[in-house]
């Protein structure tokens, strides 16, 4: 129940992410070739995150 409550959160957090990635994007007026790396490296940064939240969740159950 647990792990399908987390992969549910997860995948609503990273499009959440994303959205906003894109709107940092659009004001901060990052140009076209730039903006890959930018969302590659907080999509990384995020899934890490996500990761070691799972983690924590199934040790401490």
């Amino acid at each position: 129940m647990i792990v399908l409550f987390v992969i549910l959160f997860s995948v609503f957090y990273l499009f959440q992410i994303n959205k906003m990635t894109a709107t940092l994007c659009a004001r901060r007026e990052i140009p076209e070739e730039k903006q890959p790396k930018v969302y590659k490296t907080i999509n990384i940064l995020i899934t890490i995150l996500l990761v070691s939240f799972y983690i924590e969740v199934t040790m401490a159950v």
